[in-house]
């Protein structure tokens, strides 16, 4: 999907640059889902010290070959 994005030259210069990309289409992209990477692992970081997933603790079979 074609979007139009209003970005100074500056910071487009700097995202290319960090980016690797020699393209400003692929740069902007690439900065788009790293941000989305980043904000789902902090979302997911966030739930797990909550305790919002409910792990099964271990079975004496799993305990005995971690004592192994």
């Amino acid at each position: 999907m074609k979007i139009t994005v209003e970005l100074d030259d500056a910071t487009l210069s700097e995202l290319m640059a960090v980016t690797n990309e020699r393209k400003k289409g692929p740069a902007v992209a690439q900065a788009v889902e790293e941000f989305l990477k980043r904000r789902k692992a902090r979302e997911f970081g966030r739930l797990l010290m909550e305790g919002a997933f409910d792990y099964p603790e271990q079975t004496a079979a799993e305990k005995a070959r971690q004592d192994s």
